[in-house]
């Protein structure tokens, strides 16, 4: 079993940068992907980025790349989100997810355990 808490969102202005972070327990932290999703109202979960176990393969979503960088510390089972130059759009809660699959995963099926979500609000 996999708990995964999430930490850092809150309210920021566009343009800012905010740094969202994951704390999982467990001894398979590791070896698994670990992904961040957001979810705005009414509208679908939708994968923002992932990463690999060891750290050496990332995906980003279109609409945060070259703004959203995903890193891990598995000396710390922590997962991290920086985002800089956020919108308006980019408000909504964000989850982290962890999978145990061979290739990483992009959707939400794919991952077998979430945190409860931190919410990121941008005002204009």
């Amino acid at each position: 079993q996999v708990q995964l808490v999430e930490s850092g969102g809150g309210l920021v202005q566009a343009g800012g940068s905010l740094r969202l972070s994951c704390a999982a327990s467990g001894r398979t932290f590791s070896r698994s992907n670990m992904g961040w999703f957001c979810q705005a109202p009414g509208k679908d979960r939708e994968s923002v980025a992932a990463i690999s176990g060891s750290g050496g393969r990332t995906y980003y979503a279109d609409s945060v790349k070259g703004r959203f960088t995903i890193s891990r510390d598995n000396a710390k089972n922590t997962v991290y989100l920086q985002m800089n130059s956020l919108k308006p759009e980019d408000t909504a809660v964000y989850y982290c997810a962890a999978a145990q699959t061979y290739s990483l995963p992009t959707t939400s099926r794919d991952y077998d355990y979430w945190g409860q979500g931190t919410q990121v609000t941008v005002s204009s």
